[in-house]
């Protein structure tokens, strides 16, 4: 296993988190985008990236995310240049244009990914899924929710940073960095809705400027427009917690035990579970792990590889 040294100017939780997000470039990715109708008329943005492979990688992003994140990006040319096609998909409302209907994206959104499953399926012969944060709780709660009816083109799967318990995680993005990270969720979020509201009159923004909190806006919005009774009721049915025991895929589980985002409950011990293995190395903050000097992969990057690559 590939042991994680952070940086040592990267000397704190935050520093690990922040710089990754904000500062990192990465060059030489160049996607073809193919949109795909989803069963209720709405639509997905894939991006690929294509060299004739029969083995194919699918990086789930976080809250407020897309595939032109850095993360997305340096995860995605790892692999491709590691001869696997890549497809980088985009939540509801996360590719840079509103979606068609009112719902949009959340943590527990698994029909969308099975939905870009299937569409994969039907082309390669290996697909493994990769998620981050709120890709990974998605990840995981698919599998879990699946795990008798996955293809069989499926074979492993890697996450990071998983908020594995989402209410108690939403709970620690409000009060780290005294609200500097849900600030920033929030700004973006409340955009979404009041965009989709220009076009969707259906949609109640009376009040959206009052919304302090991210649990206040899951009530006000994503549970509602997702069919959840309130954020709570989101949250208990949507944390890939409540899933992890029926995941019978090789699935690898990394979590940074720094990490500014997530509670004591997203590190859960498995004295003996088949599929999924767990690592909760002491650094690397949230979707962090960077590393320097080496040519710009960073170790979340080499680790997936070699959990993907392991056996084959």
């Amino acid at each position: 296993m590939l042991a994680y040294q952070a940086p040592a100017i990267l000397f704190n939780k935050h520093l690990e988190t922040i710089y990754p997000a904000l500062l990192r470039s990465v060059k030489n990715v160049s996607y073809i985008r193919e949109r795909i109708t989803t069963p209720d008329h709405d639509f997905l943005d894939l991006d690929w990236l294509k060299g004739g492979s029969k083995k194919l990688v699918i990086i789930s992003h976080g809250l407020e995310g897309n595939s032109t994140r850095a993360y997305v990006q340096g995860m995605a040319r790892v692999f491709f240049n590691q001869k696997y096609d890549v497809l980088a998909w985009n939540y509801r409302g996360c590719s840079g244009e509103v979606n068609k209907q009112v719902r949009f994206y959340h943590s527990g959104a698994t029909d969308d990914l099975h939905e870009v499953v299937q569409h994969a399926a039907q082309r390669y012969e290996q697909i493994h899924l990769i998620g981050f944060s709120l890709g990974g709780n998605l990840t995981l709660k698919y599998l879990g929710e699946q795990s008798v009816n996955l293809p069989d083109q499926i074979k492993k799967s890697v996450v990071f940073s998983v908020p594995l318990h989402l209410h108690s995680s939403c709970m620690n993005i409000e009060t780290s960095a005294r609200g500097i990270y849900a600030t920033r969720f929030l700004k973006t979020l409340k955009q979404k809705v009041a965009d989709k509201a220009r076009l969707m009159p259906q949609i109640d923004v009376q009040h959206l400027d009052q919304i302090n909190s991210l649990q206040e806006f899951d009530d006000a919005y994503t549970a509602r427009l997702h069919g959840f009774a309130n954020a709570i009721d989101y949250y208990e049915k949507c944390s890939s917690l409540y899933f992890l025991n029926d995941i019978a895929r090789p699935t690898l589980l990394v979590n940074a035990q720094n990490d500014p985002f997530l509670s004591t409950r997203c590190y859960p011990v498995f004295a003996d579970h088949k599929f999924l293995k767990t690592e909760y190395p002491k650094r690397g903050g949230h979707v962090g792990f960077a590393q320097f000097n080496k040519n710009g992969v960073y170790w979340s990057e080499l680790r997936a590889l070699q959990f993907i690559q392991a056996g084959t």
